[in-house]
């Protein structure tokens, strides 16, 4: 079976909510509710991973930029960033400035920068590239299964009554949700679901305000049905917060938070931010976007301290690979291969982790990798959700992992 039709199979046994075909403030109506007032909270001692997919390969260089390095001005005479406008955290290194709301996190070191993650001989295909970070395969090795499907699988003598892992998005499931034997929800649709009882917000008139009642689709996994179950009742009261922005990764994180403060025992989040594959016209696409994820990702933090849960949320964000050093004619940049990894949300022991890759020293005008995204997976799965990553990974990159030194 073709991947893509694959992933439509398993979106089609899937929950539906609402992510890409509404308007954002459809998600803010849908899904609300006064987390505190939740009977049922979750432990501060299992811990929880968000992964956001920043898909379409994002310009790593010029979101962690080498400022003090003139070659990085010389490639790029229109697009590089101006110092001035940089954040600045060393000698070297500067954030792009869409990413100011952000500051207060790696000022409290709850967010770290893996330089240069990346693999040894590099794809520049969207599709391979990205199917190689959810197998962890190259394409002559790979089967249709996924790190987290893998995990999932490992996960299933769990006494939990919810889903190990959630997808978030209208997009099929990623593959590094699927395995053979694991249904992995897909939060999809929202106008095809329609809660079975009325949302409580008093009056009529408010609840014209609010959309039309919802209701979930059928389905015949007995994993999205418990789902299902357990976001109607965590959907059925008000949210009246307005702490995240009305953009669509706002609304995907607001419902992460929403489920992971009111008590769902699930213990991974997947979400993707599309539109980083920017051969032309990059400046203003890629501070937009930037911004977006920066934005979202700073409510979605804020939310967990200030409900006490800042220290249980692992955030990890990544892409398929960067672009290329030297800028096209387009005002953009081409497909590439290393590029940093973020992670945010509990204290870490360093804001900046590895090196910054030689900008004299490139793989075919790409910047070499200098830790394999595998070494990253594996501490996130070890030291984090405290699981064994080599069957998760099917190989052995603990050694590595562990030398990031990623955890407090």
């Amino acid at each position: 079976m073709k991947r893509r039709s694959f992933g439509r199979r398993s979106l089609g046994l899937s929950a539906g909510l609402a992510i890409g075909s509404v308007q954002p403030g459809g998600w803010l109506q849908a899904l609300a509710g006064q987390l505190h007032e939740q009977e049922e909270m979750a432990s501060d001692s299992e811990r929880v991973l968000v992964v956001i997919q920043l898909s379409g390969g994002n310009d790593g260089l010029n979101t962690v930029i080498p400022y003090g390095d003139e070659n990085y001005a010389k490639a790029r005479p229109k697009l590089a960033i101006p110092s001035s406008q940089l954040i600045k955290f060393n000698d070297l290194l500067g954030f792009h400035p869409s990413l100011k709301s952000l500051e207060t996190s790696w000022s409290a070191n709850r967010f770290s920068i893996v330089q240069g993650v990346g693999y040894a001989k590099p794809n520049r295909s969207h599709f391979e590239s990205m199917d190689i970070w959810h197998t962890c395969h190259e394409k002559k090795d790979r089967t249709q299964s996924g790190w987290i499907g893998r995990w999932v699988s490992g996960e299933s003598d769990s006494e939990s009554r919810d889903s190990a892992a959630i997808h978030l998005g209208s997009e099929p499931l990623p593959l590094s949700c699927q395995h053979r034997g694991v249904q992995i929800p897909s939060l999809a649709s929202l106008e095809q679901m329609r809660l079975k009882s009325k949302l409580q917000q008093g009056p009529a008139e408010s609840m014209d305000q609010a959309g039309s009642l919802l209701d979930f689709v059928s389905t015949s996994t007995q994993a999205a049905l418990q789902v299902s179950e357990r976001l109607e009742k965590i959907l059925a009261k008000p949210d009246t917060s307005g702490d995240f922005p009305k953009t669509l990764l706002g609304e995907k994180l607001r419902a992460v938070s929403r489920l992971i403060l009111a008590g769902v025992k699930t213990r991974v989040y997947y979400v993707t931010l599309d539109g980083f594959d920017t051969h032309a016209n990059q400046p203003d696409i890629h501070a937009a976007l930037l911004r977006q994820w920066s934005e979202a990702l700073s409510a979605f933090l804020s939310r967990l301290e200030q409900s006490g849960h800042q220290d249980r949320v692992l955030v990890m964000t990544f892409s398929e690979f960067g672009r290329r050093v030297a800028e096209n004619a387009s005002q953009g940049t081409d497909h590439g291969a290393a590029a940093p990894l973020f992670l945010a949300g509990p204290r870490l022991t360093k804001l900046v982790k590895g090196l910054h890759p030689e900008l004299e020293d490139l793989d075919d005008g790409d910047l070499r990798f200098g830790i394999d995204f595998r070494a990253v997976y594996a501490a996130v799965l070890d030291g984090w959700l405290q699981a064994d990553s080599r069957k998760s990974l099917e190989g052995d990159y603990r050694s590595a992992g562990s030398d990031l030194g990623l955890f407090t």
